[in-house]
């Protein structure tokens, strides 16, 4: 009887995933069991990352919104800046706004001002 020789089906399959882990150490890009559960793994920890790292950067944003417009006034603060924001439907998003308040910090300080003298002079709140 003749040899059959096996399809290339599981090969493919399997080279695919080494070359996922083509840069992980030891038997996580060696062993082909173990190299599927780090694969799992690592889009595990991606998947939960993606929405953590918007979360870490909108926190950094807020706490540099917040730095800039508390050096300028003391009374004046995040929450207030925002909320005078909507009021006067202005559509500047927190990322934009920490970017003027690293770059540019005075025109972050114009703005804040012309909102703040805008919404105490009509008596908004």
């Amino acid at each position: 009887m003749t040899r059959i020789k096996r399809g290339y089906v599981a090969r493919r399959r399997r080279t695919k995933i080494r070359l996922f882990a083509s840069s992980f150490r030891g038997a996580h890009s060696r062993l082909t069991r173990t190299i599927t559960q780090q694969k799992i793994r690592a889009l595990v920890s991606a998947h939960r990352d993606r929405g953590r790292q918007k979360r870490n950067f909108r926190r950094l944003w807020i706490t540099r919104i917040n730095a800039a417009i508390r050096e300028n006034t003391v009374t004046y603060s995040y929450s207030r800046l925002i909320h005078d924001l909507y009021k006067k439907q202005l559509l500047l998003n927190r990322k934009i706004l920490a970017q003027i308040a690293i770059l540019n910090r005075k025109s972050l300080y114009m703005i804040s001002n012309e909102i703040m003298n805008e919404v105490e002079s009509a008596g908004i709140f």
